[in-house]
C-alpha cells in the first residue's frame, strides 16, 4: 500500500480525502496538513479511519505520495519538501509550476516525480500527443461568472468593477503565463495547457466575466500538423469556492487511481 499525504483540506483536499478514506486500491490516506487546524480536525472527524494531522515536512518524510491541494502561495514549500525525500508530488497548480521552473530539475536530481493532474480542463492528452509533432497555435478562452473572478489580484489591482454587469466583459487578454500571474486561483487550466503544448508564453488566453453564466467555461483551439481540434467544458462551481469547478477534485482522484490501476486509460 502506498501512503498518501494531502496538504490542504479545503474545497479540493476534503473531497480527495473522502475518496481515499472510502477505499482506493493500493493506497491509504496516512496524513494531512492544513493551515486551518480547527477546520481540518472537523473534516478528519468525519472520516472512518484515523488520520494524523502533520506539518508539510512531516508528511514529506512519511508519505510516498504527496498531494498538493493548497493555495499557490505554498506550492514551492510543498515541492521542496516532497522532492528532498524523493517523493511523487501530485498537484493541480499549473500556475505554481510556471512560477517555479527549477522544481522539475529538483525532482529529477532527487528521484522524485511531479505530476500535474488534469484539473478543470479536458483534452490535455490530445494536446500532449500533438506536441510530439508540431503545434502551430493554441488559444484558450475562459468565461466565468463574475463571482468566480472578483477576488483575483488582476481584478483588484486594476479596480475592475464586476458588480451588476449586464453583458459579458473581457477582463484579460495575453499569454497563459501572464494569466497565471494575474489569476493564480482561476486559470490553472491555462497554465496546464501551456505546459502540455507549446509553452505558456506561446499559449493565448482570454478571460471574460459573464453574468449570464452559472458555470466556469473553458474553450481551447489547437492547430497542429497532426490535428486541428476545438474543445469546450462547462464546469459546475464548487459550493464553497465558486472559482473552482467540482471536476477539479475528481481529476485528482482519477489521477491517483491511475497510479495503481491494472488498466490506465489515457496517457
Amino acid at each position: 500500500m502506498l501512503s498518501v499525504g494531502i496538504i490542504g483540506l479545503g474545497t479540493i483536499g476534503s473531497v480527495v480525502a473522502k475518496a481515499l478514506d472510502s477505499g482506493m486500491a493500493g493506497m491509504t490516506l496516512a496524513a494531512v496538513a492544513s493551515g486551518r487546524r480547527d477546520k481540518a480536525m472537523a473534516n478528519l472527524a468525519n472520516l472512518s479511519s484515523p488520520v494524523d494531522l502533520m506539518t508539510i515536512d512531516e508528511i514529506s518524510k512519511r508519505c510516498e505520495i504527496v498531494v498538493d491541494c493548497a493555495p499557490k502561495s505554498v506550492f514551492r514549500d510543498i515541492a521542496v519538501a516532497a522532492f528532498a525525500h524523493g517523493r511523487t508530488l501530485v498537484t493541480i497548480s499549473g500556475a505554481g509550476i510556471l512560477a517555479n521552473e527549477d522544481i522539475e530539475e529538483m525532482a529529477r536530481e532527487n528521484g522524485g516525480q511531479l505530476v500535474l493532474a488534469t484539473g478543470a480542463l479536458l483534452g490535455l492528452d490530445a494536446v500532449r500527443a500533438a506536441a510530439e509533432g508540431t503545434i502551430h497555435s493554441v488559444k484558450m478562452i475562459t468565461r466565468k461568472p463574475p463571482n468566480a473572478l472578483r477576488d483575483a489580484p488582476f481584478i483588484i489591482d486594476n479596480k475592475i468593477n464586476l458588480d451588476q454587469l449586464n453583458d459579458a466583459v473581457q477582463v484579460f487578454c495575453g499569454s497563459a503565463r501572464e494569466g497565471a500571474i494575474a489569476f493564480p486561483a482561476n486559470v490553472n487550466v491555462a497554465a496546464a495547457l501551456g505546459l502540455a503544448g507549446v509553452g505558456a508564453d506561446s499559449t493565448g488566453l482570454e478571460v471574460w466575466a459573464d453574468p449570464h453564466l452559472d458555470r466556469n467555461t473553458h474553450s481551447i483551439e489547437v492547430d497542429s500538423d497532426s490535428a486541428k481540434f476545438s474543445l469546450k467544458i462547462e464546469n459546475v462551481q464548487s459550493e464553497s469556492n465558486p472559482g473552482t469547478g467540482k471536476i477539479t477534485a475528481l481529476s485528482v482522484i482519477a489521477c491517483l487511481r491511475g497510479m495503481t490501476a491494472p488498466l490506465k486509460v489515457g496517457s
